[in-house]
C-alpha cells in the first residue's frame, strides 16, 4: 500500500458562464490528495493522511476520494473548515491564493501509534503542509517513525506565496530531502529552491545526502532522472492538446510510484537495484499520464481503464 500525507483542499477554478462572464468553479484538490487518487486510480491500494474538514467541502473531498477507492482509515475529520485555494492559469503555471487559517489540514497532528503501517510500503509527503510550523514538524515525526521500514518520497511542490522566509523553508526542504528516497520537482520548483544551479550538482548532492532517485519534471520537455545505478535519464513527454496544467506534477508523482509498485521496485532496496530499462519505462509512463491529465479541466488524472496499452 501507498500513503500520501499531507493537503485536501477546495480548488476554485476559472470557468466562465453561459453568457461569457468569469466564474469560478469548486473542485476537490491538493497535491497529496490529488497523488492518493492518481494512484489508487491506477489500481495501486492507496491511503490518505491527514486533515479533512466535516463541513460541506469536507465532505466533497471525503466522497471525491472515496469514488477513486482512496481509504479515508488513517485520516482526521474535524469541525475545522477546509482549505479554499482559488487558481488563476498564467501563461503554462496554474498560481493559487490559498485560505488555509485554523483549518483541518493545519490542524493535522501526527497520532503516533494510530496510524496502522500493515502492508505500507511507501509514503509520500510535501506541498503546503510542509511550509507551516506545525504541519512540516507534525510530517517529520511521521516520517522519523516509519522511515526505517518505509519508502519515503518528496514532491515539495513549493508555494512561494505562503513562505514567509525564503531561507528557513528552503533550509527545511533540504531537511526533507534528507529523509527521501525519491525526491521529486518541477523545474520551477527547483529554480524557487536552487536559482541557476546545475540539475546534475543538485541531484548528486541529494543522491549522496541518501536519496536513490531524484526526479526533475520540466513540462513539455519530458523529465529528467538520477539513480544511484542506473545513472541519468532523461524521458519525452508526448505531445497533447492542453486544455490546463493544473494537477500535472501530481498525476506524474502517482503514475510513477505506480509504475515502481508495478514493477516491484517500490521498497526501499528494490529501488536502489532498479535498472535502467525499468526507470525509463516508470518515467516514460508517468509522463504519459501527466499529459494526459493536461488533456482535461482540473486535477483529474487517468484511471487505468482510460489509458491504451501503449501507455505501458
Amino acid at each position: 500500500m501507498l500513503l500520501s500525507c499531507g493537503d485536501a483542499l477546495i480548488d476554485f477554478l476559472p470557468s466562465r458562464t453561459a453568457d461569457g462572464r468569469e466564474a469560478l468553479t469548486p473542485a476537490v484538490g491538493g497535491s497529496c490528495l490529488n497523488i492518493a487518487i492518481g494512484s489508487a486510480r491506477l489500481d495501486v491500494p492507496t491511503g490518505f493522511v491527514g486533515g479533512i474538514s466535516t463541513d460541506t467541502f469536507g465532505k466533497m473531498i471525503a466522497d471525491h476520494a472515496a469514488a477513486s477507492s482512496v481509504d479515508l482509515g488513517r485520516a482526521t475529520r474535524s469541525d475545522h473548515q477546509a482549505t479554499l485555494a482559488f487558481a488563476r492559469v498564467t501563461g503554462t503555471e496554474t498560481q493559487y491564493a490559498f485560505y488555509d487559517a485554523d483549518t483541518a489540514s493545519r490542524n493535522w497532528t501526527y497520532r503516533r501509534d494510530a496510524i496502522g503501517l500493515d502492508g505500507v510500503t511507501c509514503l509520500h509527503t510535501g506541498s503546503t503542509t510542509l511550509v507551516h510550523d506545525t504541519g512540516a514538524t507534525e510530517t517529520l515525526a511521521f516520517i522519523e517513525d516509519i522511515r526505517p521500514k518505509v519508502t519515503i518520497a518528496l514532491d515539495p511542490n513549493c508555494r512561494p506565496n505562503l513562505v514567509k522566509d525564503k531561507d528557513a523553508y528552503r533550509t527545511r526542504m533540504l531537511a526533507f530531502c534528507a529523509k527521501a528516497d525519491i525526491v521529486k520537482m518541477s523545474d520551477v520548483d527547483f529554480a524557487y529552491l536552487f536559482g541557476d544551479e546545475a540539475y546534475t550538482d543538485r541531484a548528486e548532492a541529494l543522491l549522496s545526502a541518501g536519496a536513490s532517485l531524484v526526479v526533475i519534471t520540466r513540462g513539455n520537455n519530458g523529465a529528467s532522472a538520477w539513480h544511484r545505478q542506473a545513472g541519468p535519464i532523461d524521458v519525452e513527454s508526448p505531445v497533447v492538446k492542453v486544455v490546463d496544467t493544473i494537477g500535472a506534477g501530481d498525476s506524474f508523482q502517482a503514475a510513477l510510484l505506480a509504475a515502481l509498485h508495478r514493477l516491484n521496485r517500490i521498497a526501499r532496496q528494490q529501488l536502489r537495484e532498479i535498472s535502467a530499462a525499468e526507470l525509463t519505462r516508470a518515467l516514460s509512463f508517468a509522463c504519459k499520464c501527466a499529459a494526459f491529465t493536461c488533456t482535461r479541466a482540473g486535477a483529474d488524472p487517468p484511471r487505468s481503464r482510460e489509458l491504451s496499452a501503449d501507455y505501458w
